[in-house]
């Protein structure tokens, strides 16, 4: 009787756990993680864009060589990437040191990940520029009618500290092109100048990572956090905020209509689209 009863119990309890796992996606969703975007059809064949990524792979502190694997939070990416595909956009991806581009394991987990992660790992040809992405330092940046920078935290460790992707933006912006990034990708945009030297962005409404979120996520070690920095350089910071702010979403765009940046991986779809919006207007 007894055995019986535990074996029953156990049963349950696995029966539990496995529709547990089943249904978490969907729960996370529904709470607002990688929402589904209803957006706009778009052609803009013989535009370029470009995806810039972190090379950084490790969550550590300053000074350390070891910690937790990090990287690229992959949706920043893919999502992106193929809103501008599906738009006959060419699509080039970049990173930092160049090579194969660290992906953060956690956001390609079957938790986590997006229905564009699950399309772009299929995509030999995808794949091929995420293992060989380009060296910023090889790119010539005034090519690109949009210049995106994804995040993850790895982002935290490089982006902001580049001096080559600063002198990138600022060449990309000089020759028309339309900016993005989203979550920690904004860190990119803190240290590019205008022609007289001053700080591109200073004094634009722009969004990423709230510094809630860093503190709910207890992801504090890594050396810059895109609201305090971003209010460092001046920017004008918008962001919205929920129970958790891994599930809120804000995208916004400047006065000037030349950046476009998102609150977080919850951003990627919505923030391409707004690119591209802005384009075909123009065009």
């Amino acid at each position: 009787m007894y055995k019986s009863t535990v074996v029953r119990t156990l049963l349950a309890l696995t029966s539990l756990a496995v529709i547990t796992i089943i249904i978490m996606p969907f729960i996370l969703k529904s709470l607002g993680l990688h929402p589904d975007y209803d957006g706009m059809t778009f052609n803009l064949e013989g535009k370029k864009a470009l995806i810039v990524s972190t090379s950084h792979g490790v969550l550590n502190y300053p000074g350390e060589v070891s910690g937790k694997p990090s990287g690229l939070a992959s949706s920043e990416l893919t999502a992106p990437y193929y809103e501008f595909i599906d738009a006959n956009i060419k699509v080039d991806i970049a990173s930092i040191k160049g090579g194969k581009i660290p992906v953060d394991p956690t956001t390609t987990s079957y938790f986590i990940r997006s229905s564009s992660d699950k399309r772009f790992y299929k995509d030999a040809k995808a794949i091929g520029k995420l293992n060989n992405s380009m060296n910023v330092e090889e790119v010539n940046f005034k090519e690109y009618d949009i210049v995106f920078l994804s995040g993850g935290w790895g982002a935290a460790y490089d982006l902001g500290f580049s001096e080559v992707l600063a002198s990138g933006i600022s060449e990309a912006y000089d020759a028309g092109s339309i900016i993005g990034a989203i979550c920690h990708g904004p860190l990119g945009l803190i240290n590019a100048k205008d022609k007289n030297g001053n700080i591109l962005i200073a004094n634009r409404k722009m969004t990423g990572v709230t510094d809630k979120q860093v503190k709910e996520l207890g992801i504090q070690m890594t050396p810059q956090h895109p609201e305090e920095e971003l209010k460092k350089a001046g920017v004008i910071f918008e962001a919205k905020t929920g129970f958790r702010d891994l599930f809120a979403n804000h995208v916004v765009v400047d006065n000037e209509k030349r950046f476009v940046t998102g609150q977080n991986q919850n951003s990627g779809h919505e923030t391409a689209q707004m690119i591209m919006k802005i384009i075909e207007n123009k065009s």
